[in-house]
């Protein structure tokens, strides 16, 4: 019992940075712990904790599509890791060992203080690159895409950005060891989960140092003067450095420049990428189609590299965000199909090595079309329940197959098919229902 609760406390602790040099300093990467996956228990806890306090405290609580869009570019964001080791640590592992001039000990205090304050201002540099730069914002705009702000919007990460973060990293390799650069990658993530609220208004002096709920709001508004500012992880102090801060005045409206009109999580990740593609096609001369690629998001010739302040719209009270009403059954229908693909993508991580690679390439195939069938369902899609009965169907024919050649898994699968045949039974009704609808009006 005292472990146990020792473990949850250091779980917590965690999730704010509370944790001291003797014991999370470690030799070798291999032991380092999952300090990310070993959390996804206290971002369970932490987001019901914060249901009740929202409604105590007069404020909206999350939404059901919008949760749904945070978790499913959560799940997507981690595909990658199904199939290929770390971007971010195999370069600096490369690195440390082929460049490195100055080896600092990883049991040293001041090491891990080092790591603490220069993996965050690495932090920094790529985040604010991420703002100011097209290209990479392409892939950061997905954690923007909510016009909610709760701590389920820490969840919604890009499935590309990690492909550029490594490059802002690798000058650390020239002198920390990757065992204290992978304790503190994890840890600065971690810190930035609990900022996502609107429950704590302020933390008093700490939000001279710390990037605080209050601050990071700022950097999630598309109020105009909260336009590229607070960019630190977990201190705030670069940004003051650097002149770019802002504290939080006016009310804050969350979400894109340019709302998402769409709860589809794939169009969540790449519908910017789409744009680049489509301008660089349309700008004359190269330094142009250039321009377009490699500075800010507002760019266009003529114009200052992060475009001119006057082009951001104005917002006001009271705004409308964007949302298609679905029967509460429908919401619950969706989580709890959700819940089934999330403990399967457990399980496949677990035994990726067992596993073809054939079969894990399949596995996220289907996971992507179950997302997006279901982002179709959120926005009221006329061919939403066709594409969601099909689904259920490919579910079924798969494990007719494969349930054989898993004995131990007979009486779960033989759950899941009751429950999939049922779905499939609820859509083929709609289905033939829309389909004497459309008939009908034909008709008259």
């Amino acid at each position: 019992m005292e472990d146990t609760m020792m473990i949850s406390s250091a779980g917590f602790r965690r999730m704010f940075y509370l944790m001291t040099p003797n014991e999370s300093s470690f030799k070798n990467v291999e032991d380092v712990p999952r300090y990310v996956d070993e959390a996804l228990p206290v971002f369970m806890v932490l987001a019901m904790i914060e249901i009740p306090i929202l409604f105590i405290q007069g404020k909206p609580l999350p939404r059901f599509n919008d949760t749904f869009s945070s978790l499913a570019a959560g799940v997507i964001s981690q595909f990658h890791s199904l199939l290929f080791r770390g971007v971010e640590l195999a370069t600096y592992i490369w690195v440390y060992e082929h460049w490195n001039v100055i080896s600092l000990p990883w049991d040293n205090p001041w090491t891990w203080l080092f790591g603490l304050v220069f993996v965050d201002f690495g932090y920094y540099i790529v985040h604010r690159t991420g703002h100011e730069m097209n290209i990479m914002w392409a892939g950061h705009q997905t954690h923007h895409s909510s016009e909610d702000y709760n701590l389920g919007t820490a969840l919604r990460q890009s499935a590309v950005h990690r492909y550029f973060n490594w490059i802002f990293y690798l000058p650390l390799a020239l002198v920390m060891p990757p065992s204290v650069f992978l304790v503190h990658l994890q840890f600065n993530l971690l810190y930035q989960f609990w900022i996502h609220t609107e429950t704590v208004r302020s933390t008093g002096p700490l939000e001279w140092i710390l990037n605080t709920p209050s601050h990071h709001r700022v950097h999630h508004g598309r109020n105009p003067y909260c336009i590229d500012k607070n960019y630190g992880g977990v201190f705030i102090i670069f940004d003051r450095l650097f002149g770019t801060f802002q504290a939080e005045e006016e009310k804050v409206i969350y979400g894109l420049v340019h709302p998402l009109q769409s709860w589809d999580p794939i169009n969540a990740q790449f519908c910017h990428l789409k744009y680049i593609i489509q301008k660089v096609q349309e700008e004359k001369g190269f330094s142009n189609k250039m321009g377009v690629i490699f500075k800010g998001p507002g760019w266009s010739p003529g114009k200052p590299w992060t475009g001119l302040p006057e082009d951001i719209p104005e917002v006001k009270e009271p705004v409308q965000k964007f949302d298609k009403d679905v029967p509460l059954w429908t919401n619950l229908y969706i989580f709890l199909h959700f819940f089934f693909l999330i403990v399967a993508s457990g399980i496949v991580a677990k035994l990726r090595e067992a596993i073809s690679p054939v079969w894990v390439v399949a596995f996220i195939l289907y996971m992507l079309s179950s997302l997006t069938v279901f982002g179709a369902i959120y926005d009221n899609r006329s061919y939403a329940p066709l594409v969601e009965l099909f689904r259920c169907g490919v579910f079924l024919v798969v494990a007719n197959f494969t349930l054989p050649m898993a004995p131990s898994m007979v009486n779960v699968g033989y759950g899941l098919c009751l429950i999939y045949g049922a779905s499939a039974c609820v859509w083929l009704c709609i289905s033939a229902r829309q389909s004497l609808l459309k008939e009908k009006v034909k008709t008259s």
